[in-house]
């Protein structure tokens, strides 16, 4: 039987020229072209299926997932941090600006909270 599989967030990967792109899959990402051929020989594996993903200027990408925030090398697919929510949210990625990057709460009824985190230097994480 055959089906359609459909990812659930498309990255394109910046200095590629739009060639290249993160297909996000459940809990999985993989690297393709634009042909659909797979481009490296590296599957990210997500602790969760994250709700919404982003390329950071750091050479990182971000999931935001219902528990928890994971950044993972580009190029390895290597977890270079995670942090966990106390509540199960889902988390929006909006947009990178300097050493920022906001994301917000999506919640029922038509409410919502911007957050932000702090990018430093060695490109570890602060909030």
């Amino acid at each position: 039987i055959q089906s359609q599989v459909t990812p659930h967030a498309i990255v394109v990967l910046p200095k590629t020229d739009g060639m290249e792109m993160l297909l996000c899959y459940e809990d999985e990402g993989v690297y393709v072209n634009t042909y659909g051929r797979i481009t490296k020989d590296v599957v990210l594996q997500w602790g969760e299926m994250p709700t919404s993903v982003a390329y950071i200027h750091s050479n990182q990408i971000m999931g935001w997932g219902e528990k928890a925030i994971e950044i993972r090398s580009v190029e390895t697919g290597h977890l270079d941090g995670v942090f966990m929510h106390k509540r199960a949210q889902r988390l929006k990625f909006l947009c990178e600006r300097n050493d920022k990057v906001f994301f917000a709460s999506v919640r029922s009824g038509g409410s919502s909270q911007v957050f932000f985190m702090t990018l430093n230097r060695n490109s570890m994480m602060n909030w």
